[in-house]
């Protein structure tokens, strides 16, 4: 899918990186990132904007009330979360108040960047509709389901149903690959990703370079 400048309107080639919970998104943009590329982290700007005196806490009080936030001022992560798993609408409210922002905070962040290319880090990419087509290229790190369970369950402690009803919440692993230009195999260890970025950064130097080329060629 890769696309021009022209498409994607951004000068720098991008990368859109999603998985499933427990999938090794982090793990894999550190990786990147530690070659020499800009990340751009949704997750990390969303907590930002939602952090005590975070740029979406009065539109989110005001849509949530008082009790949308925790002692410290923040949202209240468990209470909101229990509020759109439960309630449709909720979520579709919440979405309209962080959806924008976060968008605009990804656009701010990437127009500074000063790597080789970008990499978004969108953990509901091929859920939230429209990143696929904002991106050069959709890289979907995959591993087995069970996997995920099980790393989720070590790593935040959670119940095992917990973890599956959140998974039923994200796009299905077919969903995902079938939106991906690059596929990552995240079912076994660092060493076994190493080589996978390594060939992939080579990719993405390749394309990056092609398309200053191209926009060199219109100034």
């Amino acid at each position: 899918m890769t696309q021009t400048s022209t498409t994607n309107s951004v000068p720098y080639f991008s990368i859109g990186l999603t998985g499933g919970i427990g999938c090794g998104k982090s793990t894999v943009a550190n990786l990147f990132a530690a070659r020499g590329a800009t990340i751009v982290d949704t997750d990390e700007i969303a907590h930002s904007l939602t952090a005590a005196n975070g740029a979406a806490m009065p539109a989110l009080l005001a849509q949530f009330g008082d009790g949308a936030a925790d002692a410290n001022g923040a949202m209240d992560r468990a209470k909101m979360r229990a509020l759109v798993f439960s309630d449709p609408q909720a979520k579709a409210r919440l979405e309209a108040i962080l959806h924008p922002r976060i968008r605009a905070a990804t656009l701010a962040a990437a127009a500074g960047a000063t790597g080789s290319y970008v990499i978004f880090a969108v953990p509901l990419l091929v859920e939230s509709g429209g990143w696929v087509e904002r991106v050069n290229r959709v890289l979907v790190i995959d591993c087995l389901e069970s996997l995920q369970v099980a790393r989720v369950m070590q790593r935040n402690g959670l119940p095992e149903a917990q973890v599956k009803a959140i998974m039923a919440t994200q796009a299905t692993r077919a969903m995902r690959l079938a939106a991906a230009d690059d596929v990552i195999d995240n079912n076994g260890d660092l060493a076994a990703l190493e080589p996978q970025i390594a060939l992939l950064h080579e990719v993405y130097l390749a394309f990056s370079k092609r398309m200053a080329g191209m926009a060199s060629q219109h100034l």
